[in-house]
């Protein structure tokens, strides 16, 4: 099946149109293709149902399906049955119609898996956002998605009743997990289960997931019912291979798909376990993957680094399989953790735009050292050229895809920057060997990526340029031996402020207060005028230079 058979849309099921009047235009499309039997689907379909309703048909209602480490567990009918109170909320008392968007704020919980689970069989379109994110950050993507209700961790609603009394009155804001009177589970305990999930098209939207690292205003990517189940169909099946006996430990959270792949789609396909932590340094982390009993993690390279570091890499030796995705892992750091603990870590790359993994040495029927792998099945990737052509064997380009899924941004007329001749263009750059494995050379674009967070170097040179004392900044990516890349700025004072460890300091704290703070500087250089060419077009190559002459 090609994008043009796709593109002639099925019949809605939802009543508020907004998402189809907004997806990009057919020409703007990717080309997508279903090449396995996995990937028939068909034309009425509902993706929370397929996961909680079908999990509890497969697997019973006892079996378990969330726990955390402070001893919360719910099985698969308890989560059913909340997934159904909420879903009643939401439609009986909220008055949410198909097709509204409702934006979730929370860290991983079971209440928040729930909330998802409920506004995808309510028929809503779920808007999942970082529970670290910043009024400021929050504002631009609720203006871009429109959500009527927002479900949020009582922890977190600060901001988003901020954004809410700031411009957006029509906003309902339903705390949950703390003891407010409108609090979501009070509203929901007396009623009753047994809610019906609405009858949507495969192709009816579910999902708006905003990327992490975008600038200015936002990127949305669309994805519909189907692409939730297409990303266990391929990466899950292929990629991952749980089992019902699984516990899986994912530290991504479910605002990144990656979690949501983790840590809801794929357990419950499977009837795996899915332990849920908070904000867990990673060598904690180690220590609750052998007291939990953990038999799959998935995290960044970062994470297993400091493993590594904190003399915790031993503690792994219990998990049957290990995933890293965000960023690319080192051979060093691949190689010391299968002579440590025998474990080979399962490499991938994916995208919001893609949903999930989409490249994988899970795919591969060897490894190959360095190496991301090869495509997984349902996806081909391709290695293209300035011109659009792919390159030859062995030739750095950039790394496209055309799989079941692909990129379709919500009213944006950047789509065209992410889908070339039918190609989605990830802003990845690699080379592929002759034998068809790729490997990852660096990023294309302005992105840093840190310790599995994109960050948008333009968004923190924005914010800084904001600090009273600050007359210009540039910022790019620094390579770090702990986190891949760190956030690196360079700053011109204005005349009379001291480049000291306070003004360093100061800039900092601005940015934190600002932005998410993983999205901070880390290293702060002061310069005296930044290198600009004739037109005044600042030349961030040539700040990279300088860090490459004379690290610092």
């Amino acid at each position: 099946m090609t994008a043009d058979a796709v593109h002639a849309l099925t019949r809605s099921a939802h009543v508020d149109t907004f998402a189809r009047e907004n997806l990009p235009p057919a020409e703007l499309w990717p080309v997508l293709e279903f090449t396995t039997p996995e990937l028939q689907y068909p034309e009425r379909l509902n993706a929370g149902a397929e996961l909680i309703e079908r999990a509890v048909e497969r697997f019973g209602e006892q079996h378990h399906a969330l726990r955390t480490p402070a001893g919360i567990a719910w099985t698969l009918g308890e989560l059913r049955d909340h997934t159904h109170r909420i879903a009643r909320v939401l439609t009986e008392d909220l008055g949410l119609a198909p097709g509204n968007r409702v934006l979730l704020r929370s860290p991983n919980t079971p209440i928040a898996v729930a909330a998802w689970l409920a506004i995808i069989e309510a028929g809503g379109i779920a808007v999942v956002v970082m529970s670290a994110l910043r009024a400021r950050e929050l504002a631009p993507i609720v203006d871009k998605t429109t959500p009527v209700i927002a479900l949020v961790d009582s922890r977190f609603a600060h901001d988003l009743r901020t954004v809410r009394d700031e411009g957006h009155p029509e906003l309902v804001v339903v705390p949950f997990g703390g003891d407010e009177c409108d609090d979501l589970m009070v509203r929901s305990a007396d009623k009753p289960t047994g809610f019906v999930a609405v009858d949507t098209a495969a192709d009816d939207v579910a999902l708006l997931c905003p990327t992490s690292g975008s600038t200015g205003t936002p990127k949305i990517t669309m994805h519909f019912h189907r692409d939730v189940l297409s990303i266990d169909n391929t990466f899950g099946k292929y990629g991952l291979g749980l089992q019902p006996d699984d516990v899986v430990a994912c530290t991504a959270p479910m605002a990144f798909t990656f979690g949501l792949g983790m840590l809801v789609v794929f357990p419950l396909r499977a009837g795996a376990c899915a332990l849920l932590t908070d904000a867990v340094a990673p060598a904690e982390l180690a220590d609750v993957v052998h007291s939990e009993g953990v038999s799959v993690l998935a995290t960044a390279p970062t994470a297993y680094k400091q493993m590594i570091k904190a003399g915790k890499i031993t503690q792994l030796a219990g998990l049957r399989t290990a995933v890293s995705a965000g960023e690319h892992i080192s051979a060093e750091v691949w190689n010391r953790i299968r002579d440590a603990v025998g474990l080979e870590i399962v490499d991938g790359i994916g995208a919001t735009e893609l949903l999930h993994i989409f490249l994988s040495t899970a795919s591969a029927s060897e490894l190959r050292e360095g190496s991301t792998g090869k495509p997984l099945p349902g996806y081909r990737a391709e290695i293209l050229g300035d011109d659009g052509e792919p390159v030859a064997a062995g030739v750095p380009g950039r790394l496209a895809v055309i799989g079941p899924v692909g990129c379709r941004y919500l009213a944006d007329d950047r789509q065209h920057e992410r889908v070339e001749n039918g190609w989605n263009v990830t802003g990845d750059t690699f080379y592929r060997d002759e034998d068809g494995y790729f490997f990852y050379c660096a990023r294309t674009d302005s992105m840093i990526v840190s310790s599995g967070y994109n960050i948008g170097a333009p968004e923190v040179e924005a914010c800084i340029d904001m600090h009273p004392d600050v007359v210009d900044s540039a910022v790019i990516a620094e390579a770090d031996a702990e986190r891949g890349q760190i956030v690196s700025a360079f700053v011109v004072l204005r005349s009379g402020v001291a480049q000291d460890s306070e003004a360093v300091k100061s800039i900092q704290d601005h940015v934190k207060a600002e932005l998410a703070p993983y999205k901070y500087p880390r290293r702060i250089r002061f310069i005296d005028a930044l290198p600009r060419n004739s037109s005044g077009k600042l030349q961030h190559f040539k700040l990279r230079e300088t860090i490459e002459e004379r690290p610092s």
